[in-house]
């Protein structure tokens, strides 16, 4: 059985609600999202009915989904939140509801099921780090080391922006 794992957008575009289905979530998407229909309580009827069902990932799942963020160079764009999720993913063997593609990218990378909500969804992608001051690559780091200045993501299969003169 494929256990729906959803993040806060989940949540945000009402897949819960307008599903029979269990899903689960992690204790801190619970907390970001729990004023979501708030005057309705339809969140504790999830809770109640066993549609949702909120459970810690254990923490090597954690170290696991940090290690590969770092790698992929999605680290910096994850909450708490977002790490938790994809964790509690990899530890169920579960399908990701997502629209975020941080989330989506670092997910796919460690190989898990991801389904987009309303967007078309996200390829695997590998991020490199410039500054556009020097025109310097970086595998991962968030300030340059050569002339300070806060350096700026993108695709790493994506050529310079810049327009060489010939």
């Amino acid at each position: 059985m494929a256990f729906r794992i959803l993040d806060a957008t989940s949540f945000y575009a009402g897949i819960p609600f307008s599903s029979n289905e269990v899903s689960y979530t992690t204790p801190l998407v619970f907390e970001e999202v729990k004023h979501i229909k708030k005057s309705q309580d339809v969140i504790t009827v999830l809770i109640e009915s066993d549609r949702l069902k909120i459970v810690e990932p254990e923490k090597k799942f954690i170290q696991l989904v940090k290690s590969k963020a770092e790698e992929t160079g999605d680290y910096q764009n994850l909450s708490k939140e977002d790490i938790s999720v994809i964790a509690l993913c990899l530890q169920m063997e579960g399908e990701l509801i997502t629209d975020d593609f941080a989330v989506s990218n670092v997910a796919k990378h460690l190989s898990l099921k991801v389904s987009p909500i309303m967007t078309k969804g996200a390829d695997k992608i590998q991020w490199t780090y410039f500054c556009s001051a020097c025109e310097t690559n970086f595998s991962n780091a968030s300030m340059c080391p050569i002339c300070g200045n806060k350096l700026m993501r993108r695709s790493s299969k994506r050529k310079s922006s810049s327009n060489p003169v010939s």
